[in-house]
């Protein structure tokens, strides 16, 4: 935290610019020593100010150096931002003279690190960045935001304050106890208010359903025997030929993946090896990794042939799904049916075939139907999106549970100080009040250099 880095912030390659960042104590007076043009140790702080980079008086590069003075830069440390010329000899060229001058070279994400031990931005705002940085549709850009314009920890907060203010209520009643300005409190009284709490931490976890799915999107497997279309129908989704169609059972051995966005939420569609009985010791490894991949996934499309009957495998499957959100598509419903589709026992049915995609808005209307992805809010995305926050949330709803029990219980409200006090501290570690250094590196090593 005391030493200066540097690191490439753009892309590294063929461009029109780049852009090298330095942070820390002597970030200004190092750059200034390669830079020819007004002298940087003087120039107003948020200034850009034109010039070169030299070497031992070789032009290096015609550039503009960004000057920003601790503390209101994106670190709080004084902050330089070289934009040079696009290119991979430019851009390392100075950046090797950064190095040499004793500069050390950025971790990944350590930019955005510093921006979190320095205060400006808390535990939640630093995630988004990383989240903001790999959105790949305007909904998951929307959510990534929100963490970083601080909607989230406002949230946050006002649910820490209420548990605050009954802690500190308790402390009044058990310490100062002829204090007359306090309210006595019951545990009649706390009830109702450990309850509202509650139902707040409910209602976010319930949302942040919503925010892994705009974040993750949905991992959609189509499953069913070897040739019933299950290639053709990824191919079809995906508009290109993606997965190798042909009318030689077993084709695909392998798992054959894609993605498309519907109603901006990703699909992650994956198309798996036809699940049979199989001696084939490859196709056979196929049909097991089919087999692990519709336990992980959100969504399984089974696929099965109009004009042809339901074989004991496929009524296995159809059964197995009973508690899974599914879809059968039946394709070929151009030719002869033979299929006996009273004994599908599923409510989310489309017919259609892959031949002339008929049908297939209507298998992508059922997906929609099923995720409510047209009620998903995009104005007010206060949701948490990512597995560390959510863990801490249903922690935090077990102590409230736990305070509510002792309640029940007509427990003495110095002991329920207790269960709050964790609720309290646990919030505090979605936002950062507290954490551990093993966390930071683990949320931080995800980061790309440079930010």
């Amino acid at each position: 935290m005391f030493d200066t880095i540097c690191a490439i912030s753009t892309a590294l390659g063929v461009g029109a610019i780049s852009i090298v960042r330095v942070s820390g104590p002597d970030s200004i007076k190092i750059v200034n020593g390669i830079f020819r043009g007004k002298d940087l140790t003087k120039v107003d702080s948020h200034t850009i100010n034109y010039g070169y980079i030299i070497d031992d008086n070789e032009v290096i590069d015609e550039v503009l150096v960004s000057v920003m003075k601790a503390p209101k830069t994106y670190t709080k440390e004084d902050l330089i931002e070289i934009n040079c010329h696009g290119g991979i000899a430019t851009t390392n060229k100075i950046l090797e003279l950064l190095l040499t001058k004793g500069i050390r070279l950025a971790e990944p994400g350590e930019f955005t690190k510093r921006a979190f031990l320095n205060g400006r931005i808390d535990l939640v705002s630093a995630e988004s960045v990383g989240d903001l940085i790999n959105s790949e549709t305007d909904k998951s850009r929307k959510l990534s935001l929100n963490g970083v314009t601080g909607n989230i920890t406002k949230l946050i907060n006002d649910i820490r304050k209420k548990l605050l203010n009954i802690s500190a209520n308790i402390e009044v009643n058990i310490d100062y106890p002829e204090y007359e300005d306090a309210i006595i409190l019951t545990n009649n009284i706390i009830k109702p208010m450990i309850i509202d709490i509650k139902k707040d931490l409910d209602k976010l976890l319930k949302e942040s359903e919503n925010g892994k799915l705009i974040k993750n999107g949905i991992d959609v497997a189509i499953i069913g025997k070897p040739n019933v279309g299950k290639s053709s129908l990824l191919n079809t989704l995906l508009n290109e030929e993606k997965a190798i169609v042909t009318n030689v059972a077993g084709t695909t051995r392998d798992i054959v993946e894609g993605r498309i966005s519907l109603d901006g939420i990703l699909l992650n569609l994956i198309d798996t090896a036809g699940i049979r009985e199989t001696e084939d010791i490859v196709e056979k490894i196929g049909v097991n990794k089919s087999k692990e991949i519709i336990d992980k996934s959100d969504l399984i499309i089974l696929v099965l042939n109009y004009n042809e009957n339901l074989t004991k495998e496929e009524l296995d499957l159809i059964s197995a799904l009973q508690d899974k959100k599914c879809i059968v598509y039946i394709n070929k419903n151009d030719l002869k049916k033979n299929i006996e589709d009273e004994k599908i026992i599923c409510k989310n049915i489309v017919y259609g075939n892959t031949k002339d995609n008929k049908n297939i808005n209507q298998l992508k209307e059922t997906i929609v139907n099923m995720f409510n992805l047209e009620q998903l809010e995009t104005a007010n995305m206060n949701y948490l999106s990512n597995s560390r926050q959510i863990s801490l949330v249903k922690k935090s709803i077990e102590a409230l549970n736990n305070c509510l029990t002792q309640i029940e219980n007509d427990i003495e409200i110095d002991l329920l100080a207790i269960d709050i006090k964790e609720c309290y501290d646990l919030l505090g570690e979605i936002i950062g009040n507290t954490y551990k250094d093993e966390l930071l590196d683990e949320i931080f090593a995800n980061f790309c250099l440079g930010k």
